[in-house]
């Protein structure tokens, strides 16, 4: 197999094929994602920017943004390949880098905090891509039983004594696994991904939920012990939030488009 042979058959033709993840094109993808996020960081720490609610509010409103162009081309409203998986994550990772050093230039010049300038770039761009999607939303049957699936997790969390902030990204997860789960053994949706295809396809769609739980609350304790730095370990929290409220926000709204 020749180097360009390679290329296309693990990178490009999944993209054009729609035919999801494989174990190269994952790891590729993972070692991308811990460069940009290693390299995020740095820039936040040269910035001087502070990881708070402020600054997660904004960074979630250009997340569900590119969720929600995702969506309009898997369900066929705009099609183009630079809104697949994962270009369109690029193509957003690089908007909110422009955002916010648009946002940051803004705040020397008139005062206003950077956050409340990327904030508002993001609501007004999820408008237009957030009001295609719901026009074409057929049912809710699918949208109502992953949120059904939720609330005993939702109970538990609200009970046991644990931070606000893991409990919310707890909840981002399981809010994945509940809509990826409804997805799968309700309406015959396939798993793209490498990892959760295989715990799937060897046990059952509901092994998704008690591993996803299990390895996120993990994760997260492991954080909290050993991580010292409030902005780091607030910067891991957000990317691990991201990584399951970005897929499960797609879930839940293709469950309303299933027909």
């Amino acid at each position: 197999m020749s180097f360009a042979d390679f290329i296309y058959q693990y990178y490009i033709q999944p993209i054009f094929l729609n035919q999801g993840y494989n174990f190269v094109n994952t790891l590729t993808y993972a070692f991308i994602v811990v460069i940009a996020a290693y390299l995020s960081f740095k820039f936040i720490e040269k910035s001087k920017i502070k990881i708070d609610r402020n600054f997660v509010v904004s960074i979630v409103t250009l997340v569900v943004f590119g969720t929600m162009v995702r969506l309009l081309e898997e369900y066929g409203i705009v099609v183009s390949y630079f809104l697949v998986t994962p270009l369109i994550w690029i193509e957003v990772f690089a908007l909110v880098f422009a955002l916010f050093l648009v946002s940051r230039l803004v705040e020397k010049r008139f005062k206003i905090p950077y956050y409340k300038t990327l904030t508002l770039a993001g609501i007004l761009l999820i408008i237009i891509p957030m009001t295609l999607v719901l026009s074409q939303i057929k049912q809710l049957k699918g949208m109502g039983i992953a949120l059904g699936l939720m609330i005993p997790f939702a109970v538990i969390l609200y009970l046991v004594k644990w931070k606000l902030g893991n409990k919310l990204v707890a909840m981002s997860h399981i809010f994945d696994a509940t809509a990826t789960f409804t997805a799968i053994q309700f309406f015959g949706f396939k798993e793209l991904h490498v990892v959760p295809r295989l715990l799937i396809g060897a046990f059952s769609p509901v092994s998704f939920i008690i591993i996803k739980v299990i390895v996120v609350v993990g994760v997260l304790l492991l954080i909290d012990r050993y991580s010292e730095d409030k902005n780091f370990n607030n910067f891991l929290k957000l990317i691990i939030a991201i990584i399951g409220f970005a897929p499960a926000i797609r879930d839940f709204f293709l469950l309303g488009l299933a027909s």
